[in-house]
């Protein structure tokens, strides 16, 4: 296939430099790890700038083998979780004065859980030393398929529940071949039945191959079942032996997204060429303050 040309509104702001080498100091010194870094984001420098960043639990080696993400697959043996890890995110936290942290992980198939259990004892160290004003975001694997690992998360009582589709349905055998489109929607869906109050959140990338009718086709899935905020970006190519761009999409097509994601209800839309599932994640604040 063809290799095409980025367009140059896909060239990241360089901001943060200095901040970003202070944030990435201190986590070496706490042993922790950001999917900023990770997954090669290319706003990190700009989210850490603003004293932002996502921290990424449980390792750095996946269990599945999507063919977008740039996040390691390759190692046989995992690491078990670390016990230490929620108390030093919680630490760095309280450190760095956040007022909203969000907390992802790589799927871990492997652990009986998921991984569920080392989300809520993050909530639980987060919320025993940090402000009591601090708002956390999860963005959470699909457990499997487990939806009640999905309960014992949401009654941990995070603020805002993640989960992103990353793509369409047509395109999640070739881009998800071990992820499940309808699996996504279940755990979405659950985390609202259990906690009506909790603000939901999914993302997905354009350039794959999809169409515009297809974009609002899912778009207007994840309002049936009552997804709040919406993230939309573009699809990079990590490199040559991930799946290839098939388009890179105009500014204006994005622009287009975000309107119509607002005409459909969602409270927050964040569609443009550089926008990843966190960029901007602190803005859901503003929605969670006007909760009763």
């Amino acid at each position: 296939m063809e290799v095409i040309r980025k367009p140059n509104w896909l060239k990241s702001k360089k901001l943060g430099a200095r901040k970003a080498r202070e944030i990435i100091n201190k986590l070496r010194k706490y042993n922790l790890h950001t999917v900023c870094e990770s997954a090669k984001c290319p706003n990190q420098g700009e989210c850490f700038e603003n004293g932002t960043a996502t921290f990424m639990i449980l390792g750095e080696t996946c269990t599945r083998n999507c063919t977008f993400c740039a996040i390691d697959k390759t190692r046989k043996k995992l690491d078990p979780p670390d016990k230490n890890e929620p108390k030093a995110i919680a630490e760095l936290s309280k450190e760095l004065g956040l007022k909203y942290v969000v907390v992802t992980t790589v799927t871990r198939d492997d652990l009986s859980d998921g991984g569920a259990s080392q989300f809520i004892e993050v909530i639980k160290q987060i919320r025993s030393i940090c402000d009591p004003d601090i708002s956390i975001e999860l963005l959470i694997s699909d457990l499997n398929g487990d939806l009640e690992q999905v309960k014992k998360i949401v009654n941990a009582s995070p603020d805002v529940l993640n989960h992103n589709v990353e793509t369409i349905p047509r395109l999640y055998h070739l881009v998800r071949p071990m992820a499940d489109f309808e699996r996504s929607l279940k755990v979405l869906q659950t985390a609202k039945k259990v906690d009506s109050s909790i603000l939901t959140k999914s993302g997905f990338m354009v350039g794959l191959g999809e169409t515009k009718d297809e974009v609002l086709d899912l778009l207007a899935e994840l309002r049936k079942i009552d997804v709040d905020i919406i993230t939309i970006g573009q699809y990079i190519a990590p490199s040559k032996t991930h799946f290839p761009v098939v388009e890179y999409v105009h500014p204006d097509t994005f622009e287009f997204y975000k309107k119509e994601g607002e005409r459909m209800g969602f409270k927050l839309v964040e569609s443009a060429p550089l926008v990843r599932s966190s960029y901007h994640a602190e803005k859901a604040k503003k929605i969670l303050n006007k909760k009763p």
